[in-house]
């Protein structure tokens, strides 16, 4: 979610720890052996025999963080989704100290308060390139702790109080994340899912939320092994994949854009050419319906930071306005969208019908 830019070379294998590596992370795997099978969505309870415990976490005091500039707002519920970001900034350094990543945090609160204009760090938890975690907006790591409450941070537009954030050191848009990051993505995310008591299922990425490219291709395309990584350590099954929606941005081109943009003219903007290319002109139709619809205008802080301008991306926010819940016959455009993801390979069963939210995210997979 933090920003930058800067290239970096491929540090792991593919796969790092995977959800059979539970010993290796030390979590605990001294559970019955004979238990009943645990649902995906079941919520794992803290204290359980394959309860994560809490890996260590610098605070704010021990990384030097400047004093909230706002009063911390805590919630009397919990959190129901672990957003994971990148910080883009400042690349994807193989500087892998703890002082390095204690300087990380200094520079993105910084950033959050002197270029955003927030009051602290917008993310929860910060995850080095070197395998560090340290607390991200003060409160974070007691409120956690306590299981019950939660720091409102500043990471998601619009779902501030459904999220608790976690920034991974780095720029994943083309290369992978370090094997001690990985590592310590895991652990942090199962210890916040048993605080939480939150299923797997619930671990999601930043652009599932907003129309932005955090956590980057790489990372974003690993989350479902970070589910299965992480219903390991916890002693429950794995999760099914979930249906999202597809980020598009201008220079995309393909079905996905085609079935766009006669969505788009369906929704008013008959300028919009049908030609599978995203231009100039499905650009500008993205951005009137955003501001007509007073979507926020939450681009990526990390990507802001890096220079890219993330004005007019297609992703989660953007598709409920465009993808009616009718029956594809009730609409010339969505008749034309459908027969457009059916020829690329989409599956006619889920066409049939009234289309649903989870009908459009299949389609259009």
């Amino acid at each position: 979610m933090v920003a930058t830019s800067g290239p970096g070379r491929r540090t792991v294998l593919r796969g790092g720890l995977t959800a059979t590596a539970v010993g290796a992370l030390g979590l605990a795997v001294n559970g019955p052996a004979h238990a009943a099978p645990v649902r995906a969505d079941s919520r794992p309870a803290a204290g359980s025999p394959l309860a994560a415990p809490e890996p260590r976490i610098y605070t704010t005091a021990e990384w030097g963080a400047r004093p909230p500039s706002q009063q911390i707002v805590v919630l009397d519920r919990v959190p129901t989704y672990i957003v994971v970001h990148h910080t883009a900034e400042p690349g994807n350094s193989e500087d892998y100290s703890l002082a390095h990543a204690m300087a990380i945090c200094r520079s993105i609160q910084n950033f959050h308060m002197d270029g955003q204009g927030w009051g602290d760090s917008g993310q929860q938890f910060t995850n080095s390139r070197g395998g560090f975690v340290l607390e991200g907006r003060h409160q974070s790591l007691d409120v956690v702790r306590g299981g019950t409450r939660h720091v409102q941070g500043a990471n998601v537009g619009g779902r501030n109080s459904e999220v608790i954030g976690i920034e991974n050191e780095g720029l994943y848009t083309e290369v992978d994340v370090p094997a001690a990051l990985w590592n310590s993505l895991v652990q942090l995310v199962a210890w916040i899912a048993t605080q939480y008591g939150r299923p797997v299922t619930d671990i999601m990425g930043h652009r599932d939320f907003n129309s932005t490219e955090c956590p980057g291709g790489v990372l974003y395309g690993r989350l479902q092994e970070l589910r299965d990584a992480v219903a390991g350590a916890l002693g429950v099954a794995p999760a099914d994949r979930p249906s999202v929606w597809p980020l598009l941005r201008p220079g995309s081109a393909g079905p996905q854009v085609r079935a766009a943009q006669y969505l788009l003219r369906g929704r008013g903007f008959p300028d919009v050419p049908v030609d599978g290319v995203f231009g100039a002109a499905t650009k500008r139709a993205v951005v009137k319906l955003a501001d007509v619809h007073n979507v926020e205008k939450h681009t990526c802080a990390a990507m802001v930071r890096g220079g890219t301008d993330e004005t007019g991306y297609l992703g989660s926010d953007i598709w409920p306005l465009i993808t009616p819940q009718v029956r594809a016959g009730e609409s010339a455009d969505v008749a034309k969208a459908v027969t457009t993801l059916h020829r690329a390979g989409a599956d006619k069963a889920h066409s049939a019908g009234v289309l649903t939210a989870t009908d459009w995210k299949r389609l259009l997979a």
